[in-house]
């Protein structure tokens, strides 16, 4: 009979325990196997400020700047430092490119290089465990909320994918503001054989009808694009799916792109759109489309199809006009401090330069909310595809 790993052994335990004591299977599985004293799960909260413990939800949340733990989830190193006689280590827990939060182990002993990645690779199959348990319970949807989402909110961070990605041929990442009082702003993406397909919508109105109206606009383009119609289909198809129920008193500007993996070109329509920045080695530039109606302001609107050009390592951020429209006294954010921004977090990883950016917009409200709701979107084309599924992802440890 052949024996199981230990992390076989884990994996399996994770897959048939109850999506709400995945916490408790996974802290007797380490412990019996690792000797672990200890352990928290922190996931980042929907702001991507604050790590918030789960197994002792009452218990202070950790801020990602200034701390171990923020260390580790924005710069995705795993950590180990002593405490006391014991060792704490400090591991990112990511799916796919989607940082979830950090997981922290006590333990009586330094571990060794092969326990410590062991321990590691535990860690990311506690974030796969924690991400198919989300379908079948609400404890980690609760843990990643400090505060109470406003109605519209809880519709448009329903409606999201996950808010990053990454595989060999691109990295992508996207966050709503005010994550808590979110309206009608937010972002889709799908990845087909040899294209990525993103959606970045602005929709018009204020509370649960700007919600209810960029719930319809994503999903007119989510059935038109699964059913097979190409950019300017899905666009004509949901641009009448909202006509037919508005009859033009509403509409959404939309930005859709359609990135070939295997050679960057780009195919664009700007539908009111969201304004867009290519970010090429050193350099920041506006890219300028042609504008076309708005989705759903005129009946049977047809739209054309725009081309540019990626080159290998460029970089997209879509920005909606919750960011543009910030202002503090009499400076205006895009016209201070947004091209500064995409030029600092230049060398981030997307997912990191989306929090930064935005990190470095409430700093310049001074922590104030956003008087309108807006997306951030930022997507790395890395180059050809050549067929792989997924990038080789190298860990980096730090030994304190």
């Amino acid at each position: 009979m052949i024996v199981p790993t230990r992390l076989e052994s884990i994996d399996r335990a994770l897959r048939a325990a109850p999506a709400h004591e995945l916490p408790g299977v996974l802290e007797t599985l380490l412990r019996q196997h690792f000797g672990v004293a200890g352990l928290e799960i922190y996931l980042v909260d929907l702001r991507l400020a604050v790590l918030e413990p789960v197994l002792e939800p009452e218990g202070p949340g950790i801020p990602l700047v200034a701390t171990v733990e923020g260390r580790v989830f924005c710069d995705q190193v795993s950590v180990q430092q002593p405490i006391d006689e014991e060792v704490a280590l400090h591991l990112p827990m990511t799916v796919r490119g989607d940082r979830l939060g950090v997981l922290w182990l006590r333990l009586p002993d330094a571990p060794d290089d092969a326990t410590r990645e062991e321990l590691a690779e535990a860690a990311e199959l506690a974030a796969h465990a924690i991400t198919l348990a989300e379908v079948a319970t609400d404890r980690y949807r609760r843990a990643r909320r400090p505060q109470r989402l406003t109605l519209a909110a809880e519709m448009q961070w329903q409606l999201l994918p996950v808010r990053s990605v990454g595989c060999a041929a691109y990295r992508l990442a996207g966050q709503l503001e005010p994550a808590y009082a979110v309206r009608g702003d937010n972002f889709d993406w799908a990845q087909d054989v040899d294209s990525l397909t993103v959606a970045v919508t602005n929709g018009m109105g204020e509370s649960i009808t700007a919600a209810m109206l960029t719930t319809l606009a994503i999903t007119a383009l989510r059935n038109a694009r699964r059913s097979g119609a190409n950019l300017a289909t899905q666009a004509a198809l949901a641009d009448q799916a909202i006509w037919s129920h508005h009859a033009g008193s509403q509409h959404v500007s939309t930005l859709l792109l359609q990135i070939d993996l295997a050679t960057g070109d780009v195919c664009a329509i700007d539908a009111g759109s969201p304004r867009m920045w290519r970010v090429r080695d050193d350099g920041v530039e506006r890219i300028d489309l042609d504008a076309q109606l708005p989705l759903g302001l005129l009946d049977g609107t047809e739209y054309d199809v725009q081309h540019f050009q990626l080159e290998p390592g460029d970089r997209l951020f879509i920005l909606t006009d919750g960011i543009y429209d910030a202002v503090l006294a009499d400076r205006n954010y895009s016209t201070s401090a947004l091209r500064r921004a995409l030029h600092n977090g230049r060398h981030l990883d997307p997912a990191e330069a989306v929090r930064s950016l935005l990190s470095d917009l409430r700093a310049f409200l001074q922590d104030s909310d956003l008087d309108d709701d807006a997306v951030a979107v930022c997507v790395d084309w890395l180059g050809p595809h050549r067929g792989e599924t997924s990038a080789a992802r190298e860990r980096s440890w730090i030994l304190l």
